[in-house]
């Protein structure tokens, strides 16, 4: 029979799901998103919260309940050659393609680029970028004690002056949110729209590559039955799930009230460097510009190691774990050269057709006792998942990606006859309609058989 963890052992997973989660990154899209949404935060935050929060707990309670060894490993319950496509993407978008370059030009961002003039930007993010993988490099090849150092003294640093700015901004608002007009989407659907933009965090997919870390640490302190494993995942992403949902309602309220004094920035980066001059003066953009860099390099050495690691894996007798290193290093300083903001933008079609398959996984694996995680379930739900998510990849592309392909011909019948398309969300039905198949051939075939 598993034992009952204390409540100090519940701390020490809290904290460290918290910090596999919690980057640099994630500060920015609620800052941006509360410029944008206006009076209609709220919904934003909810639909926010659910896709940057709920989606990372849940992944990682299905990884337990369904005792999988890592997300290949739950991708293989679609079958072997898609989790080899599924891991691969997956790792790539969270590594070199979007999350590691970001993690260089949210620094960048915040620390450098309020100090200069705009036509330096350019070269000066060349070299910030250089520096920064290089710095980024040496540490995943050698790697030594400053992630720790980091973790128990920047991080901590960090949260305590974003608690210091984040309560003065909410003793003296910069102006009232609630006669703020909201902006595009978030006018008309600040719901889906936070939904949406909880993708940026790419938090449920980072939950995939990173969930075996904490249930391998439940395992070790004696807790081996799915079901127990499960309910300590939860019980201890609970305070975790709390803080970071927490952290993304102050930042949404400061950001929308920001925007009063400085209107909608170009991205959540600025808007945050603004925030902390506009309280601290120089002293305070200075020092988010450093912790929030240090922070960033935390992220990326550590997303470095494990996209790495992972390929070794998967391809092995390939190339070496240096030579992975070198590469994913050399790619993300190329794609940080974009900036912020294009990344961001670049990232978004690859998130729309990536978390579909992430969101129909997780709960397939959650529910799979129900079906005896027969394949058969899995193959009728993630094909037609990945048939609509493809569209909204497509809808997604800037306006030269779709005429170059053509992409009009397959979205004007989506946008008619497919249901939630137009709010990003056209996959829903699809997956609905090949459970609804799955479960049945399941069922009939299982009567068949008796």
């Amino acid at each position: 029979m598993d034992r009952k963890l204390s409540a100090k052992e519940y701390v020490f997973l809290s904290s460290m799901l918290f910090g596999l989660f919690f980057g640099a990154g994630n500060l920015i899209f609620p800052v941006h998103m509360g410029q944008q949404a206006g009076a209609n935060l709220w919904p934003a935050i909810v639909g926010f919260c659910l896709t940057g929060v709920g989606l990372p707990l849940l992944g990682i309670a299905a990884m337990g309940i369904s005792r999988s060894e890592g997300m290949f490993d739950m991708g293989c319950k679609v079958g072997r050659g898609y989790s080899y496509f599924f891991t691969c993407a997956l790792y790539l978008s969270i590594g070199p393609l979007f999350a590691i370059p970001r993690t260089a030009t949210v620094s960048f961002s915040v620390g450098i680029q309020p100090l200069l003039p705009g036509e330096h930007a350019g070269l000066a993010l060349c070299v910030f970028s250089a520096l920064f993988f290089l710095v980024v490099l040496y540490f995943s090849l050698k790697p030594s004690g400053i992630l720790t150092w980091v973790g128990k003294i920047l991080n901590p640093l960090f949260l305590l002056f974003l608690s210091i700015l984040t309560v003065t901004a909410l003793l003296k608002p910069m102006g009232d949110p609630s006669i703020l007009e909201p902006t595009g989407t978030y006018a008309t659907m600040s719901f889906f729209q936070g939904f949406l933009d909880g993708y940026n965090t790419v938090d449920a997919l980072a939950a995939l590559a990173f969930g075996i870390v904490l249930i391998n640490a439940i395992r070790e302190l004696g807790i081996q039955s799915p079901k127990a494993i499960s309910a300590s995942t939860v019980k201890a992403g609970l305070f975790s799930s709390l803080l970071m949902a927490s952290i993304y309602c102050v930042l949404t309220v400061v950001g929308a009230q920001s925007r009063a004094v400085y209107g909608i920035c170009a991205d959540g980066g600025e808007g945050l460097y603004r925030i902390g001059t506009h309280y601290f003066g120089s002293f305070g953009g200075v020092l988010l510009g450093i912790t929030v860099t240090f922070a960033c390099l935390k992220t990326a050495i550590g997303l470095i190691t494990s996209c790495a690691s992972t390929f070794v894996e998967l391809f092995p007798g390939t190339l070496s774990y240096r030579a992975y290193a070198i590469v994913f290093c050399l790619f993300s300083f190329g794609v940080a050269n974009f900036g912020l903001s294009r990344i961001i933008q670049l990232s978004l079609p690859v998130l729309m057709f990536l978390y579909p398959l992430t969101i129909t996984l997780i709960l397939l694996c959650l529910a799979g006792g129900w079906f005896g995680y027969d394949r058969r379930v899995f193959i009728a739900v993630t094909v037609p998942t990945a048939l609509a998510a493809a569209l909204d990849f497509l809808n997604t592309l800037p306006e030269g990606g779709k005429a170059f392909l053509h992409a009009e011909t397959l979205l004007a019948p989506a946008r008619a006859y497919l249901p939630f398309f137009s709010y990003g969300m056209g996959w829903v039905l699809p997956a609905c309609l090949g459970l609804v198949i799955g479960l049945a051939v399941h069922f009939t075939g299982k009567k068949a058989a008796s």
